[in-house]
């Protein structure tokens, strides 16, 4: 999948580095700024293209012509919306995904500006990807500072052979916990006991577990 990410803060960022690792996407994240472009060159697998997305001519070196998805997370809303509106109506991309920074401005995050989706500013990178890409049910998020310690978050299918059981019934990798079950968009911290649903998203904290670790226990089918 062809990706665009417009604005390379922090989320742009996070944003950029998890698609790009998943193997499966081209992402191209586009700023602004020279100095904090520069800098991300190299560092983030990402391709860092410095430009003002605001700029048609930018956007189609970023890609948008073939892009499959573009996410604008600028810091300001007019920015978003600009972008947005080039995205969708000169360059035709599908999805278009938006982040709104002033909760005043969400009534103009419409498809009158070629946005598909908005997202609010507080909402959680998991979310904005979910809506972005749909690219996997199992998506490792952040890398939590020095200690080494992962976020990894997969969402269950109706083939999920977890749905159904508990998670005491579930084997774990060893130093792995679920930190966090979201089910209708509400959070819970579950005991041993809780059982698992389609459509749950959960939030495993670990050590040492890759992604197919995670995924191999919530996801493989039954035989």
């Amino acid at each position: 999948m062809r990706v665009i990410v417009v604005g390379a803060g922090r989320l742009g960022q996070e944003m950029g580095d998890v698609l790009s690792r998943s193997g499966r996407n081209e992402v191209t994240l586009v700023e602004q700024e020279r100095l904090l472009a520069e800098k991300l060159k190299g560092s983030l697998k990402a391709r860092v293209l410095h430009g003002d997305a605001c700029d048609p001519t930018v956007l189609e070196e970023a890609g948008a012509l073939k892009a499959d998805v573009l996410v604008s997370v600028a810091g300001e809303d007019q920015v978003n919306l600009v972008v947005s509106l080039l995205a969708k109506r000169h360059f035709d991309v599908p999805r278009v995904v938006a982040r709104v920074n002033d909760t005043d401005n969400h009534w103009l995050f419409t498809e009158h500006w070629g946005v598909d989706v908005a997202v609010s500013a507080s909402a959680t990178l998991l979310s904005l990807i979910q809506e972005a890409t749909s690219v996997a049910d199992t998506v490792g998020l952040l890398r939590l500072g020095r200690a080494g310690v992962g976020l990894i978050e997969t969402t269950l299918s109706e083939n999920s052979t977890a749905v159904g059981r508990s998670l005491s019934e579930l084997q774990l990798p060893g130093g792995a916990i679920v930190a966090a079950v979201v089910r209708n968009g509400q959070p819970t911290v579950p005991g041993g006991a809780f059982t698992l649903e389609v459509d749950d998203e959960i939030l495993v904290i670990s050590e040492s577990a890759t992604e197919d670790d995670i995924r191999n226990v919530f996801q493989e089918w039954a035989p």
